[in-house]
């Protein structure tokens, strides 16, 4: 199984296009053209390249690999596993735990809910437009996830989902024998690490500690897809916060 990659340089449904700096020659660019200022179109229409991709990649037996600007285009990449007829564990190492919905943020920010769309809580437009099916809660270990709103973490206690706060639980757990989708927000890693990131949170795991743990899901042989979201380009300067994440990166997909 080789990694195919692809970038999607855009953060919600706007353009980010410093993310495409990280794409080498034979990446693909999901870089649809956007021709209306309506938000949940231009979100699915990026979604719907990203679910292209994947389906296609997962049926030519190799491995989709996403680098993108937020968390929502998950929803895509879930979308195209789906049509590839893959029910994944899916395994969510972020600062946050993207578990709100519009009853329960209290910024109303849509980039914080995309978890729990994918398993079927609050609105499912985005969801449905993508062509994805609703995840069973119990498929999800939501990983560190540091910083929860008050309703937020109400919700992620009351369901099925399982939350693992440290990263040395994450490397004991059993991971049982379903096909793993990864998705790496890069806030997870502490900020003495990884300082130039868009909401970056005291505490969490450092670099060493978050490869060790990218390398124990890549030697379970059974990680079928990844997302990274990337960390926040125009403050990393000193590219130290680049060296941190591309770190955890690699040990995850090779």
């Amino acid at each position: 199984m080789e990694n195919r990659f692809m970038a999607t340089p855009f953060f919600i449904d706007q353009p980010r296009p410093e993310i495409e700096q990280l794409a080498a020659a034979d990446w693909q660019i999901n870089k649809p053209a956007l021709d209306t200022d309506e938000r949940y179109a231009r979100m699915t229409a990026l979604n719907n390249g990203l679910a292209d991709f994947t389906a296609k990649t997962i049926v030519a037996g190799n491995r989709p690999v996403s680098v993108n600007g937020d968390c929502c285009v998950a929803i895509g990449m879930m979308a195209g596993l789906q049509r590839a007829g893959i029910n994944p564990l899916v395994i969510w190492l972020d600062a946050h735990g993207d578990f709100n919905t519009f009853e329960t943020t209290p910024s109303q920010f849509i980039g914080g809910m995309p978890l729990a769309m994918i398993v079927g809580k609050g609105e499912q437009k985005l969801m449905e437009q993508a062509g994805a099916k609703p995840l069973p809660e119990d498929q999800v270990i939501l990983a560190d996830a540091r910083d929860l709103d008050i309703a937020e973490g109400v919700a992620v206690r009351s369901s099925k989902v399982r939350h693992i706060h440290y990263m040395d639980d994450l490397i004991k757990h059993d991971l049982g024998d379903q096909p793993l989708y990864v998705h790496f927000d890069t806030d997870i890693l502490n900020p003495e690490d990884a300082p130039a990131v868009a909401y970056p949170t005291d505490g969490g795991p450092k670099t060493e500690a978050l490869v060790k743990v990218m390398q124990r899901l890549a030697n379970t042989g059974r990680v079928v897809a990844v997302s990274m979201t990337t960390w926040d380009m125009a403050k990393d300067t000193d590219k130290k916060t680049q060296a941190a994440c591309m770190a955890c990166f690699n040990a995850l997909v090779g």
